[in-house]
């Protein structure tokens, strides 16, 4: 178990994916700078209005990512712009609110996902996924490209594919990497028809 601060958002980040943040709360000032001078994270959680997890009133999915800051700039507006990369899926066992307004959270790092080859089935999926990152310059994606791992396809799709949230959340979830990428086959086809 360890404790990490928390930044609910309406958004779900899977791990090897990028987030580009706008900060501009001190909660969140002071965070980026703490995280920053210690070369530590923090968790990035859906705000959710469900039943999860819950304190002083907000709701956030019970299983996030953690986040690493990888580049900054002050941006046109004046206000912090953030660029940070998922790294490790964590479970929240338990939460709270600072005096500062900031959350914070006990978490279990959730298994990363081994390697697993594309299987048969799916290497359609791989191959809309390296069409994509073609076609797209603003596609961004950190590192060497992986098309041949389920993981790495099933995460970088389910960022692309415009899914609602409950179901992000939901593949994040998943911690078998075919399972999530084989979940993944109906909302590429739907997002196909949809082009």
């Amino acid at each position: 178990m360890r404790e990490i601060p928390l930044f609910p958002l309406q958004t779900v980040l899977y791990p090897g994916g990028v987030l580009d943040l706008r900060i501009f709360e001190t909660r969140y000032l002071d965070m980026v700078s703490r995280c920053m001078r210690d070369g530590s994270g923090f968790g990035v959680v859906l705000l959710v209005r469900g039943p999860e997890v819950k304190a002083s009133g907000v709701r956030v999915a019970a299983i996030g990512t953690e986040a690493r800051i990888i580049d900054f700039d002050r941006l046109d507006d004046g206000l912090l712009g953030v660029r940070c990369q998922g790294l490790q899926r964590f479970h929240i066992r338990r939460h709270w609110q600072a005096e500062d307004g900031l959350f914070l959270a006990e978490v279990e790092d959730v298994v990363s996902d081994p390697f697993e080859p594309v299987p048969e089935d799916c290497v359609y999926l791989s191959m809309v996924l390296k069409r994509l990152h073609q076609d797209y310059n603003d596609v961004v994606t950190i590192g060497t490209p992986h098309y041949d791992d389920a993981g790495w396809v099933a995460n970088r799709l389910a960022e692309l594919v415009g899914t609602e949230l409950p179901t992000r959340q939901k593949l994040l979830e998943l911690v078998d990497p075919i399972e999530r990428l084989r979940a993944l086959g109906p909302h590429v086809k739907i997002a196909a028809l949809d082009a």
